[in-house]
């Protein structure tokens, strides 16, 4: 019995990069991607509700340091409490943590199907730089994410001690929640900010000494980002975050200036060469010797006659 060995054709990767995949093809990868992209949130989503509890803990942690929101219960022991205005506001908070736990856990599974599905669009060197740009992009957003978290405590004890009720105070749930997760998200976002910055030299669109000709611009729109963006009224988290985007700006505005000089760019040819300086070429001379002779030129045959051109009957030109 003979054994045959079957050729597999070409992946769906290399189908899609060379624009062979016909359009049904696509919409049904994409209807694949989107079904795995689906699996993945829906898996983060369980272990977000296993771990609602854990995240909620930590989420109420800057608010319960406060000693205004320690209240005393029917034992007198006090208690870290909060208020709630619905019914059904402790399951829909529990709800909304699983889904952002859901997001962040499921992150991997869903990023590479929209990655999977963009990547064959691009080419070899730009794949590279979206692989180094992501890899940046993550811890960025996490340490702008943590300094958020810190500044959540110093934000609620100025507001506390700003407002004219001093002692026990007992904020809603769903709103504290919705502004720490919303300071989390600001402060992760706006650390992306340098990213931005470094794509356009990297590509090629502008130098670092047009970056750092706007520095007045990026500092004061940095201020005022920053002021209307974030919830928090006090002064200290509006000063830290447009402080943090100013000196990322500047440490973005290195790097590109750092790239620039690897690359060459924005210096003159000729810039490091002295106006009298002689050239180091040395002179050839070669001495010119007598030209090869010049043949006779050759007599040119008689044209032949041009043949009769065939009559237009029953014929129709380029016009009619």
């Amino acid at each position: 019995m003979a054994l045959t060995l079957r050729r597999r054709g070409p992946s769906t990767f290399a189908k899609a990069a060379d624009g062979s995949m016909t359009l049904l093809e696509h919409v049904r990868e994409l209807r694949n991607r989107l079904f795995w992209a689906s699996l993945g949130l829906v898996a983060g989503l369980i272990v977000g509700f296993l771990v609602s509890d854990w995240v909620f803990h930590l989420l109420s942690g800057p608010y319960c340091d406060l000693d205004s929101s320690w209240v005393p219960n029917k034992f007198g022991v006090p208690e870290c409490r909060f208020l709630t205005l619905g019914a059904t506001d402790s399951l829909v908070l529990r709800l909304k943590i699983a889904l952002w736990v859901g997001l962040v856990v499921g992150a991997p599974v869903w990023l590479y199907q929209l990655w999977a599905f963009v990547a064959p669009g691009l080419h070899r060197h730009e794949r590279k730089w979206a692989y180094i740009f992501v890899g940046i992009a993550a811890p960025l957003f996490m340490g702008g994410a943590v300094l958020a978290y810190f500044v959540v405590g110093h934000s609620l004890r100025f507001i506390m001690e700003a407002g004219v009720l001093r002692q026990s105070q007992q904020l809603e749930v769903v709103a504290y929640v919705d502004f720490v997760t919303t300071m989390l998200l600001l402060f992760g976002v706006a650390f992306e900010f340098p990213l931005i910055l470094l794509m356009l030299n990297f590509t090629g669109v502008v130098s670092a000494k047009r970056l750092l000709s706007w520095w007045r611009i990026v500092v004061f729109l940095s201020f005022g980002f920053a002021a209307v963006a974030t919830p928090d009224p006090g002064p200290f988290g509006m000063t830290l975050l447009a402080a943090c985007m100013s000196l990322l700006y500047f440490l973005a505005v290195g790097v590109a200036f750092l790239n620039d000089r690897r690359r060459g760019r924005g210096e003159p040819m000729y810039g490091s060469l002295d106006d009298n300086e002689l050239s180091p070429m040395e002179e050839e001379q070669q001495p010119i010797g007598a030209s090869d002779p010049i043949d006779a030129p050759a007599p040119i045959e008689k044209p032949s006659p041009v043949s009769q051109p065939l009559p237009l009957t029953d014929h129709f030109d380029d016009v009619t």
